[in-house]
């Protein structure tokens, strides 16, 4: 939490200078000019690779497509990549496909991979039966040091389902993986919690389909997991072993009378990005069959996803000696330390005024209000994040200490809609002491906690 100013500027003469990414090209549609300042090369083989510190993948060159990866302990991982579209008769909520979904990547294409110091890049504009393609797709790796995003792989899909050659079709993109998952994955419900998936012979194909808000994983019998994190809400399957399929983008005709009274038609470009994490266990095994229980995601699995869907906010300004106001500070950080990895700011706000709460901050109600979720996570997999924590949230926060330079007044639990202020009622009292005494927060895992306070500058 915070905010950081920094300034571009013309280098000096003894500054490093920046290192252009080194180029590959292979085309079978066009010719791809180099451009300067890079250095450029052509592909040479049926594959290629991008490497960092921690995995290499290795791409099929003629379809631009991903085949496996390789990480820095030797483990290797099959995920074979498909991008296969769905005929359909359904609409917008009923999803009822004519049979399998038919792979549409043809052999030839262009493909572009960028080897930068920070950031390696796949990029595949693929070969298919239409001369604009539906889709074209990137996968990037990056070396930035001791980050969250050094584990993970990036995949961008530029999608672009327009125009009556693909009415009535539905476009998936498919992982074939090598864990064993017996046709069982795990998908989340709005974030908050994640839920078993198993998939049934006994039902059609839509009825093995389900939500995928922001991510699914398949969790093999040795402990070995594949996550796919979502920025987008999603649909997602697992139709056979260690697959995992999800939806891209549909383009559907008819209206399934359900309520919307259209189809869906109103398609537009975009891009659905991925961050895909595999993971081994390094203390027990859990067979997603003997275990009906849902599983959780481990603590680097959620860093990955708030990194993913809690983008940081960039605003670009005018140039400084264009701005008549002063020159304010560069940086402004509230919290006194780095909150647990464990524990998540849902909102940090003044409340919109209403007509209740209009007449409660006449009563001296505080103006702020702050809530608190703390995630459940899985201790088996938490190797690679707990090195870079500082802690967790089995030990209380305390209010009073969270901000530096600031003193918190006035603190006191409240309900998540901030009405009711009871602790009786919101079961604290017991378990949770008195928030208003010595600012204690304990907040057991999979709950949203909210507190009410005000703010003053420390004197």
């Amino acid at each position: 939490m915070g905010l950081q100013t920094y300034y571009i500027a013309n280098g000096f003469a003894g500054c490093e200078k920046a290192k252009p990414a080194k180029l590959k090209f292979f085309s079978k549609l066009s010719l791809i000019p180099c451009l300067a300042p890079y250095a450029c090369s052509n592909v040479e083989g049926d594959t290629v690779e991008i490497v960092n510190r921690h995995q290499l993948l290795t791409f099929d060159v003629k379809h631009g497509l991903l085949q496996k990866v390789i990480h820095k302990n030797g483990l290797q991982n099959v995920v074979v990549e498909e991008i296969a579209l769905y005929s359909s008769t359904g609409g917008a909520y009923l999803f009822l496909p004519d049979g399998d979904a038919q792979p549409i990547i043809k052999s030839g294409g262009n493909l572009v991979i960028s080897e930068g110091p920070l950031m390696q890049e796949v990029y595949s504009y693929p070969k298919t039966s239409w001369e604009k393609t539906p889709v074209s797709h990137s996968t990037r790796i990056y070396n930035g040091g001791n980050t969250v995003q050094d584990f993970l792989i990036e995949k961008e899909y530029h999608v672009e389902l327009l125009g009556k050659d693909f009415n009535d079709r539905e476009l998936i993109v498919r992982y074939k993986t090598d864990t064993n998952n017996k046709r069982i994955f795990y998908s989340d419900l709005n974030g908050f919690q994640m839920s078993r998936r198993e998939t049934y012979d006994k039902v059609p194909l839509q009825g093995n389909y389900y939500p995928m808000p922001s991510l699914a994983f398949m969790q093999g019998s040795n402990g070995q997991r594949f996550s796919v994190h979502s920025r987008q809400a999603l649909g997602a399957a697992s139709l056979k072993e260690g697959w995992l399929e999800i939806m891209l983008d549909r383009r559907l005709v008819r209206d399934d009378g359900r309520g919307l009274g259209q189809g869906v038609m109103d398609n537009r470009v975009m891009n659905v990005v991925f961050h895909i994490l595999m993971e081994s266990n390094i203390s027990s095994t859990s067979d997603p069959v003997s275990n009906p229980l849902p599983l959780s995601p481990s603590l680097l699995s959620h860093r990955v996803n708030a990194q993913l869907n809690y983008l940081l906010h960039a605003f670009i300004a005018k140039k400084p000696q264009e701005i008549s106001a002063p020159t304010h500070s560069r940086s402004f950080s509230p919290l006194a330390a780095p909150l647990p990895c464990d524990l998540h700011i849902v909102s940090f706000k003044v409340p919109r005024l209403s007509k209740y709460s209009q007449q409660q901050q006449q009563l001296g109600d505080p103006r702020l209000v702050l809530m608190l979720h703390r995630r459940n996570w899985d201790s088996s997999y938490c190797k690679k994040a707990r090195s870079q924590c500082t802690a967790v949230a089995d030990e209380s926060v305390n209010l009073f200490n969270m901000f530096k330079d600031l003193t918190v007044l006035n603190a006191r639990a409240t309900s998540l809609n901030l009405l009711h202020d009871d602790t009786e009622m919101l079961g604290y009292t017991e378990q949770f002491g008195d928030v208003a005494r010595d600012g204690r927060v304990i907040i057991p895992p999979m709950e949203i906690q909210a507190y009410k306070f005000e703010l003053r500058l420390r004197q």
